[in-house]
């Protein structure tokens, strides 16, 4: 018997430094773990012993003959990853700890999300490192809580790891504190040896065609986090009256909310989902939701686990035309010949499986489209539909061109899910081609690209909107590791006050600062409200909600 696998997996790669024998893949030490959609037990090396399952925050793991019937693609999906990797086994190599000086050593950490909070945590190791988390919101967690679709609940695990360090004696919650408004930049540099900003990408990117502003075009951020309660969008009303729905984009945020969209409200009541989404959902008329990619099923962004989910949604229907399979030529000869690369193996082979299934018998359907791109949206006052033009692949090559063969998909709301993106920081430089902070593993770099002592980013704000929760915590970690080296070296700069009078400060300017123990009030109130509506919690959606709640 051997251990698998499956969807939840969240990459933070927990699982790894615990196997005995090196059986999981991609390790944080390996290039690939950077891009990696989920980690892969080998069956060939897997002894059988457990560990990983102990140690996995999200539950994703299970033994090969314990698979629910959902599940058992993945025995596959981890098998395959080794068909083309080849890798070795033996004990995975320990971090090395920088030995610290005496002396308590401030930093201030900006965020709360899990790149923010993987640094914490790795920073409150040492007891001579006091941790203060700032955030906006009085709640921490960032897309972990704001972003992960409700019907994801596993993946919501990772809140546990979370919670573990915000219990550490040296670690402090300052929510609820708006970093440059509330407290400016250079009044932490006063009072902290060390600021690390890890404030994610709070703003979507923009298709940069006609129509796109126009009621019914709207950003996958805005919409997500809408029926995730975030106190912004709370107040948010979306047009759901049409019969189809198209969305742009080809990633796991995509998949999320033509999921979403599609699924029977009934299902969606268990989740933590906000009570005002659920409510316009359940008068939704949506039936089908058009998923639009500008290149092939091969160059598709979601994961495997996520295009496996969507076709597990009861009462929905996977439609993808044949002339939707095409892939470019040199992709189909690694097919052809056995050296494609696996993750994108499986992910052909999973559409040619959907493309093959009988379909029309379902109330509703997700359609999913390839070498597609939007030109315009359609309509005067609110958006109608949304012209597209068909792509195809240049002779012998990757790269896509339009063919001028245009067509309209009528739709009543339209969704742009082509991603995040960073904006400024006040008192950091900022790459605007990027949406980045330039540094170097974390260590923020001045205009003569040297570090500027004591500043540091980590996250989407490091390296751009992409990667999950693993992802993060490698790149929170190794943030905090340069913090580390940078304490043990003696270059970090001396703070002409100390954070004693932060409090008194914010207090000072009509600012209700929620601390740990606020925070815990919160979470007793949202999950009371779930256990009256049998569901994991019942979120407050309002600024003014939670700041109540936290003082109870």
């Amino acid at each position: 018997m051997a251990f698998v696998i499956t969807r939840p997996c969240c990459n933070d790669a927990s699982c790894v430094s615990v196997c005995p024998v090196n059986c999981i893949h991609p390790t944080p030490e390996e290039p690939e773990f950077r891009t990696a959609e989920m980690l892969y037990i080998d069956p060939q090396t897997c002894i059988d012993c457990g560990a990983c399952v102990d140690a996995c925050p999200v539950g994703a793991i299970f033994p090969d003959d314990e698979l629910a019937e959902e599940d058992e693609p993945y025995l596959r999906l981890n098998a395959d990853y080794y068909l083309d990797h080849d890798v070795a086994a033996g004990a995975p190599k320990p971090e090395r700890t920088p030995r610290l000086p005496d002396g308590q050593v401030r930093v201030a950490v900006v965020g709360a999300g899990p790149a923010a909070l993987y640094a914490a945590e790795e920073l409150a190791r040492h007891t001579q490192i006091q941790v203060d988390v700032f955030d906006r919101l009085p709640t921490p967690h960032g897309l972990v809580r704001g972003g992960v679709a409700p019907d994801h609940a596993a993946t919501k695990g990772v809140e546990r790891t979370f919670a573990s360090t915000a219990r550490k004696k040296n670690f402090r919650y300052r929510l609820g504190v708006e970093v440059g408004t509330d407290i400016s930049h250079d009044e932490l540099v006063e009072r902290y040896h060390a600021v690390l900003y890890a404030s994610g990408a709070s703003t979507d990117k923009r298709l940069g065609i006609a129509g796109e502003s126009l009621p019914g075009s709207v950003a996958a951020t805005d919409f997500v986090a809408w029926y995730n309660g975030h106190p912004d969008h709370a107040d948010d009303v979306y047009d759901l009256s049409s019969e189809r729905a198209v969305v742009i984009g080809n990633g796991n945020v995509a998949l999320d909310v033509a999921r979403i969209l599609l699924t029977d409200p009934d299902e969606l009541a268990s989740t933590d989902i906000a009570q005002h989404a659920l409510d316009a959902l359940r008068s939704s008329a949506i039936r089908e939701v058009v998923v639009l990619g500008r290149r092939s099923i091969a160059d598709g962004a979601y994961t495997n686990s996520e295009f496996l989910a969507m076709s597990l949604v009861d009462g929905v229907d996977v439609v993808i035309d044949a002339d939707d399979l095409t892939v470019s030529t040199p992709v189909a000869d690694q097919i052809a010949n056995g050296t494609v690369d696996s993750t994108v193996g499986s992910k052909v082979r999973l559409a040619r499986e959907y493309g093959e299934r009988d379909t029309g018998g379902r109330a509703r359907r997700v359609v999913l489209r390839y070498l597609t791109s939007p030109i315009r949206m359609v309509g005067d006052d609110a958006v109608t539909g949304v012209r597209v033009v068909r792509n195809e692949f240049e002779a012998d090559s990757d790269r896509v061109r339009s063919t001028g063969a245009e067509s309209d998909i009528a739709a009543g709301l339209v969704i742009r899910s082509i991603g995040y993106r960073g904006t400024e920081v006040d008192g950091l430089p900022f790459d605007p081609d990027t949406g980045t902070v330039p540094n170097e593993t974390g260590r923020v770099l001045g205009e003569d690209g040297t570090p500027i002592p004591g500043h540091y980013v980590a996250g989407w704000l490091k390296r751009g909107a992409t990667g999950g929760i693993g992802i993060n915590r490698f790149c929170g970690q190794e943030t905090a590791r340069a913090v580390l080296e940078d304490v043990g070296a003696g270059v970090l700069p001396t703070p002409t006050g100390t954070p004693d009078d932060v409090e008194e400060l914010l207090t000072s300017r009509g600012v209700q600062v929620v601390d740990a123990d606020g925070w815990a009030a919160i979470d007793r109130a949202e999950r009371a409200k779930g256990r009256a509506t049998s569901t994991p919690r019942r979120k407050i959606v309002t600024l003014a909600g939670l700041l109540e709640a936290a003082q109870q």
